[in-house]
């Protein structure tokens, strides 16, 4: 789904990701990102979210929590991070972001409250009231009053399974009122996930019921007195939703695969942000009629549904991706561990051990065994290797791989 929009809308990265792969520099099984694009898409956002008065948190799980990337938002002007869970948002600090928000999707474990108080997160999400107690005593041991979200929820709100939790919106007001009475908390507002979800039957994004139960609670806080309500309102956020968000009482957005162009809305309209990431793998071997692929990073998003898989398999004598074969491919099955996807050979198309391999995934990288790579300069011509990292952000092991960073590649190829 996303190849296509690759091939039309950012030919450039799958040529230079094809390039590096072929020299060495870029490692089967990774995730190649266009650091520029990455600025242009982070650019775009910040002006439209300053102009709303949205303050926005960069979600860097689905990339890996590439530091590189980090660098490249703070230099846009995305300065926070969200951290999924504490393992994200301590990831995402090696990248220089700071800690917005954190608690939500994932709580905090109790033993480890001290670490996230650590982090001096703006925003604390807490699903009850023993969590409000954790995060309080851990601020205060760090000299701090912690500022915490409630996850607000009433009959009818969507949550994917196992997400659920929350504050019933009956008692919310209540709800805050004990929440200010715990030591080393102070109440500052709402959240939800998701408060935005995309329609395939009409190829638009809607805002949940979810999204109606913040703007209740909302109402019924500011009916009690209490003022500057902050509302956390993330979920397939894209600069295109961002006005619809700010009508519906929002102050907090918290962009993910709007920063690479990767929402299911991009694979259905042109919005301002680019594509901006491609996985890259080669054939491994040849059996029975079909080509074996390297996975470690093989995923299909749920949330698309059932859609077609295709890959590119670049030969060595292409002079662009353009001259690249496009293939159905047969990917593992869901409860299956991906070490392989295959490709049927209807045809004798040429293909041979080591070519490349290139997909368009809407990933989730922290969840697999791939590696992610920054390449900066596919703008101008000159892609560059930034980084190897691993899934989880941290450097890999092996130092053959720091070589990348050893040169500065000219693409040979026109972008």
């Amino acid at each position: 789904m996303f190849l296509s929009l690759l091939q039309r809308r950012n030919a450039a990265l799958l040529d230079a990701a094809a390039m590096l792969h072929a020299l060495g520099d870029l490692p089967t099984n990774t995730y190649a990102i266009d650091l520029d694009a990455v600025k242009k898409n982070a650019s775009a956002f910040v002006n439209e979210a300053t102009r709303l008065g949205l303050r926005a948190f960069a979600m860097t799980k689905q990339i890996g929590r590439n530091p590189d990337v980090s660098q490249a938002l703070v230099q846009s002007g995305l300065t926070h991070a969200v951290g999924v869970d504490l393992e994200c948002a301590i990831a995402a600090t090696t990248g220089g972001l700071r800690v917005g928000h954190l608690g939500h999707l994932v709580q905090i474990p109790r033993h480890q409250a001290a670490v996230a108080a650590s982090l001096e997160p703006l925003y604390w999400t807490v699903f009850n009231e023993t969590k409000a107690r954790e995060a309080g005593a851990a601020a205060l041991n760090q000299g701090r009053i912690q500022d915490v979200l409630l996850r607000v929820v009433d009959v009818g709100d969507q949550f994917y399974t196992g997400h659920e939790g929350g504050f019933a919106l009956d008692d919310i007001v209540a709800a805050a009122k004990r929440i200010d009475t715990i030591p080393g908390v102070r109440f500052a507002g709402l959240t939800t996930f998701p408060a935005t979800l995309f329609d395939p039957v009409s190829a638009t994004a809607k805002a949940t019921p979810n999204r109606r139960t913040l703007t209740e609670a909302r109402n019924r806080l500011l009916a009690a007195g209490r003022v500057d309500i902050e509302i956390n309102a993330p979920g397939t956020t894209s600069v295109s939703i961002l006005e619809s968000l700010a009508a519906d009482g929002a102050t907090q957005v918290e962009p993910g695969h709007g920063l690479t162009g990767t929402t299911p809305l991009h694979a259905v309209q042109d919005l301002i942000e680019e594509p901006a990431i491609a996985y890259v793998s080669e054939v491994s071997h040849l059996w029975n009629g079909s080509a074996y692929v390297f996975g470690g990073g093989l995923y299909v998003d749920p949330v698309l549904g059932d859609s077609r898989t295709e890959a590119l398999i670049v030969p060595p004598t292409a002079t662009s991706t353009s001259d690249a074969i496009k293939l159905r491919v047969d990917m593992p099955a869901p409860g299956s561990i991906d070490y392989y996807a295959s490709i049927p050979l209807s045809h004798n198309h040429g293909v041979s051990v080591g070519d490349t391999v290139i997909f368009g995934f809407r990933p989730q990288v922290f969840v697999s065994r791939a590696l992610t790579a920054a390449i900066s300069g596919i703008s101008t011509g000159h892609p560059h290797v930034e980084g190897i990292w691993s899934s989880d952000g941290s450097a890999p092991l092996s130092p053959s791989l720091s070589r990348a960073n050893q040169e500065n590649r000219t693409l040979p190829w026109t972008p």
